[in-house]
């Protein structure tokens, strides 16, 4: 079988869940079956694209201006033809309606992968009623959960029917805790850590976390919290933190570009968030054999089966998250059980080969 050209389409390679996903899929695919490159219509490679690049992906840079660019779609038409690409894969809706019209004329199949929805979301009639012929002349439309595609559905306009699900997957990141790096934390041995790893941002409702957190505390001041990224909220989570005195308490890390080190001392992963897709972090602490506790919004309850290997709980219930909270500080052998079932999961589903044989099977497809 000669091998394929697939023409990646998105805004940028910056670290974000979605470009995780792209660059997992473009190392997961056969290489002697598929040659990937990746166009980036914001004019932004970014530190994923770059890895990339030291792995021989090529890239594309070109700049969108504001409006709708008729020169952008002439861009990525010749590059199409120029390049040989046989598959255009877009990521996220306005890469894709680039590389619709792009594509147009070209005889090459677009694919159109949704990776997550806004907060809250919200429609348009334009859109609505330009959908439904895009799709006509879309190969395949995919996305990251079955909540994303009913998401499309009610938002978008597009044909449940034409819709496949195809879970995000990650490598095999799993490492043992560092005992050097939980001593430069302040963590001792018996304390039971609660940890996130996120943008600091009001999607993920950090705030209540926090709350919910200083409530534990009471009578347990064994346990801690971790909270491992950066973001607009950072501000306002530290003034949060210094008034209900949880100074003590609280580690903030900052942004860490290897935060896997940093999941290994957690013994619980939270992810308190208002509106999810399929998120990557979840995903990693499953790979560690962490139980999450996790708000039952987006996709995660496609992720987690509630008390099976991890807990969920209502979305922006602080209530349910402390309690929820104390049953796992309080149940060990709670906590390993459902860690080893998060685990056997992942193995199963979440795995970067799981995805890119997905993938691969829709690119044969076409």
């Amino acid at each position: 079988m000669a091998q394929q050209h697939i023409l990646h389409i998105t805004y940028d390679m910056n670290i974000g869940g979605t470009e995780q996903v792209i660059k997992n899929l473009v190392l997961g695919l056969d290489p002697t079956r598929y040659r990937s490159s990746v166009l980036c219509i914001d004019g932004t490679i970014g530190p994923w694209g770059k890895e990339l690049e030291q792995a021989g992906i090529r890239h594309y840079c070109l700049h969108r201006k504001p409006g709708f660019d008729l020169d952008l779609i002439r861009h990525i038409r010749r590059l199409i033809v120029s390049e040989g690409v046989d598959i255009v894969h877009a990521h996220q809706y306005t890469p894709f309606t680039y590389g619709w019209f792009g594509s147009v004329c070209t005889g090459k199949p677009v694919i159109f992968t949704e990776h997550g929805r806004f907060y809250p979301d919200v429609s348009s009639l334009k859109r609505k009623l330009v959908n439904p012929l895009l799709q006509l002349r879309t190969a395949a439309i995919t996305s990251i959960s079955a909540a994303t595609r009913q998401a499309l559905v009610n938002y978008e306009n597009f044909d449940a029917g034409r819709i496949e699900v195809i879970y995000n997957g990650i490598a095999d990141s799993a490492c043992p805790a560092d005992a050097e790096l939980a001593e430069e934390l302040g963590l001792k041995p018996g304390q039971v850590v609660f940890g996130t790893i996120s943008r600091l941002d009001p999607i993920k409702n950090q705030a209540m976390m926090i709350r919910a957190f200083a409530r534990c505390l009471q009578g347990n001041r064994h346990l801690r919290l971790l909270l491992v990224g950066d973001g607009p909220d950072r501000p306002m989570l530290e003034k949060l933190v210094a008034e209900l005195e949880l100074t003590e308490f609280v580690l903030f890390t900052g942004f860490q570009p290897k935060p896997q080190k940093y999941l290994a001392l957690m013994d619980v992963f939270l992810l308190p968030s208002l509106s999810e897709g399929t998120s990557m972090t979840l995903l990693e602490a499953m790979c560690f054999a962490k139980p999450s506790l996790a708000t039952a919004v987006g996709g995660t309850p496609e992720i987690i089966t509630d008390g099976v290997s991890g807990l969920l709980t209502p979305n922006n219930d602080e209530d349910a998250l402390c309690e929820a909270m104390l049953t796992l500080a309080r149940a060990p052998e709670l906590r390993e059980q459902m860690g080893r079932e998060a685990r056997s999961t992942y193995e199963t589903r979440f795995t970067v080969r799981a995805m890119s044989a997905q993938y691969e099977a829709l690119y044969d497809g076409l």
